[in-house]
C-alpha cells in the first residue's frame, strides 16, 4: 500500500505533464486571436534566419543575465524581469480576450489585466499563482513565435536550443548558475510542484528541492520539498505545436493536425524521460528529450499525414 509521501509525489510529477499539455493546447487556442491581432513575431515563417536570430538574442540577454547575477545586481535583474513580464502579459490577456471581444478593447483590458498579474507575481509569489500565471504567459509566448515560423525553421530552433542547452548545463554549467540566481530570487519564470504538505513557495522558497530542468541536488532525493521546470521548458515544444497547427493542418481533430498531434505526444514522451534521469540526481538539460520528442513526434504525425 502506497504511503502519502509517494501518492503526493506520484500527484507532483503527473502535474508537469499535465501544464505541458495546458501550455500546448492553449498556444493552439490563441493562434488565431494572436494572428488577427497581428502579434506575430517574425515577417517571413519561412526564413531559416529567423531561428538564427532567436539565438543570437538569447545568448545576448543570457550574458547580460549572468553579469547582473555575478556583479550582484539582482534588484535589476527582477525590475527587468517585471517588465518584460507585464509586456508578454499584455499578449497573453488581450489574445485571450480577443476570443470574446473586439481587438482594440481586448487590448486595453488585456493591459489591465497585465498590471495586475504582474502586480500579484510581486508580492504574492505563491506557487499556485506562479504555476496559473506561468501556464498562461507559456502559452501565450509559444502561440506568438509559433504562428511567425513555419516548421522547418522551428525544427532548427529546437535543435539548436537543445544542443545550446546541452552544453549550457552539461559543459560550461553556466546555465546552472543563471539558474541558482533565478530560484534564488524567486523570479516567477518557472513553475513550481510542491511535495509535501504545507509547501510554501514564499516561506520556504526551494530548499531542498529538485530542478527537473538544471538541478543543482545530487544525491538528496528524500529532502525535496517541490519540482521546479523553467518557462522555457513548457515553450519551446509548444512553438512546434502551433507551428504544426497553423501550418501543416489535417488529418486531426480540429485544429490539431496529425503532425501537431504527434508532436504534442512526442513532447510527453520526452517529459517522460527527463523525468526519469532527474531521479539520477544529477543536473539535467531539459530541452534534449523535450524537443526532440517533439520533433520526432511532428515527423511521425507528417509522414501518416501523406500516406
Amino acid at each position: 500500500m502506497r504511503s502519502k509521501e509517494q501518492i503526493r509525489e506520484f500527484f507532483a510529477i503527473l502535474a508537469m505533464p499535465v501544464m505541458l499539455l495546458a501550455v500546448e493546447i492553449g498556444s493552439v487556442l490563441l493562434a488565431v486571436p494572436m494572428t488577427a491581432s497581428g502579434y506575430a513575431v517574425f515577417e517571413d515563417p519561412e526564413s531559416l534566419s529567423n531561428p538564427i536570430w532567436f539565438i543570437v538574442m538569447l545568448l545576448g540577454f543570457t550574458a547580460f543575465m549572468l553579469i547582473l547575477i555575478k556583479y550582484k545586481f539582482k534588484h535589476i535583474l527582477n525590475w527587468i524581469i517585471r517588465i518584460s513580464l507585464f509586456i508578454a502579459y499584455i499578449y497573453v490577456f488581450s489574445g485571450l480576450l480577443g476570443l470574446i471581444i473586439s481587438a482594440e478593447l481586448a487590448f486595453l483590458l488585456g493591459t489591465a489585466c497585465a498590471g495586475a498579474a504582474t502586480l500579484l507575481l510581486w508580492k504574492y509569489p505563491e506557487w499556485y499563482v506562479v504555476d496559473i500565471l506561468g501556464v498562461l504567459l507559456a502559452a501565450g509566448v509559444a502561440s506568438m513565435f509559433g504562428i511567425s515560423l513555419e516548421p522547418v525553421p522551428v525544427i532548427l530552433l529546437l535543435i539548436l536550443l537543445a544542443v545550446y542547452d546541452a552544453i549550457s548545463v552539461y559543459k560550461t554549467k553556466h546555465m546552472l548558475t543563471l539558474a541558482d540566481g533565478v530560484i534564488e530570487g524567486r523570479m516567477p519564470i518557472m513553475v513550481v510542484v510542491p511535495k509535501k504538505e504545507g509547501y510554501s513557495f514564499i516561506r520556504d522558497g526551494v530548499g531542498g528541492s529538485i530542478n527537473p530542468d538544471e538541478s543543482k541536488e545530487k544525491n538528496q532525493k528524500h529532502d525535496r520539498a517541490a519540482y521546479l521546470m523553467g518557462l522555457g521548458d513548457l515553450i519551446m515544444p509548444s512553438i512546434l505545436v502551433t507551428s504544426a497547427a497553423v501550418f501543416v493542418p489535417g488529418g486531426g481533430i480540429g485544429m490539431l493536425g496529425l503532425p501537431a498531434i504527434g508532436a504534442i505526444l512526442g513532447s510527453l514522451a520526452g517529459l517522460g524521460i527527463l523525468l526519469h534521469a532527474v531521479h539520477s540526481g544529477r543536473p539535467q538539460a531539459g530541452l534534449p528529450p523535450l524537443n526532440g520528442g517533439a520533433i520526432l513526434g511532428f515527423l511521425i504525425g507528417w509522414f501518416m499525414m501523406t500516406l
